[in-house]
């Protein structure tokens, strides 16, 4: 009888643990579960900022970029381009606006910023007081003043850049 109270016990027990604990969920970067990339045409408008190349850590370049909407329409958004120390920086490519670069990037709406946060460094912040712009050569220049609107964010990667090609860019429509 006492044998059988103790079993009886144990069940209630052994029941109450797995009620309270739970089956526990697996929190893992499932491939499906990864933002979905796009791929892009752009023309490098300006390098914003880039930090001394690590030879252990993965590194980044932050540029001002021209999306191309259409063939005759575009915007400015804001590139983040990441690569491993064994890997070319976008950079290399040559900062000339006549080039565009077609990629596979992901919209990241945790990283827009205006071009004038983009710029200005905040205490503790990883760009400094303040960064200048390294404009491309025949980009056309920013007039900040009037650039108040946040720029999309697309992060990018050396695995997912695909080519550079020379393009002129095409006449604006009257």
């Amino acid at each position: 009888m006492r044998l059988a109270r103790f079993g009886f016990l144990g069940i209630v027990w052994f029941a109450a643990m797995c009620v309270l604990c739970g089956p526990e969920t697996a929190h893992g970067s499932l491939p499906w579960h990864s933002p979905k990339k796009e791929f892009v045409r752009l023309r490098l408008v300006a390098l914003a900022w880039n930090h001394p190349r690590s030879s252990f850590f993965g590194n980044e370049e932050i540029f001002i970029a021209e999306k191309e909407l259409t063939k005759d329409e575009s915007r400015l958004v804001k590139l983040v381009f990441s690569f491993l120390p064994y890997q070319p920086r976008l950079s290399d490519e040559g900062l000339n606006y006549l080039t565009v670069h077609e990629l596979w990037a992901f919209r990241d709406p945790e990283c827009d910023e205006t071009v004038a946060h983009l710029l200005t460094g905040e205490v503790g912040d990883w760009r400094g007081s303040k960064s200048q712009l390294q404009y491309s050569k025949d980009a056309p220049t920013l007039n900040l003043a009037r650039r108040k609107s946040r720029l999309l964010c697309y992060v990018t990667s050396a695995d997912d850049y695909a080519k550079p090609l020379d393009e002129p860019p095409s006449e604006p429509t009257r």
